[in-house]
């Protein structure tokens, strides 16, 4: 399976790339850290290109990038973008988590 992004989602992260002058062709990259109160956190960062070993995926226009230990949880994740009050920002519609935490930034597998 692959690591995909919603229209919402990456509209927003296109207006993130034109405001900070990122290259056209830069990479949103999707991953883990340990950490968050279920035990895994969500990362999203910037890559000009991926490194050796990710996994690349096209999703709406933008390349994403994962680390293959990152890939092991989070594959067939769905990152989405919300406006609620409330829980706004960057949503990850993960089926390999078992539970997450309120806020939806943590969770364990």
């Amino acid at each position: 399976m692959a690591i995909t992004i919603t229209q919402r989602a990456a509209d927003k992260v296109r207006g993130v790339f034109e405001a900070n002058d990122m290259p056209a062709d830069a990479c949103l990259r999707v991953g883990i850290k340990g950490g968050g109160c279920s035990g895994f956190s969500y990362t999203l960062d910037v890559s000009a290109e991926p490194a050796g070993e990710d996994e690349v995926f096209e999703s709406e226009g933008l390349r994403l990038i994962c680390d293959p230990k990152s890939y092991l949880y989070l594959n067939g994740t769905e990152v989405d973008y919300s406006d609620d009050l409330l829980k706004g920002g960057f949503v990850f519609n993960n089926p390999n988590a078992k539970a997450s935490c309120g806020c939806g930034a943590s969770f364990s597998a």
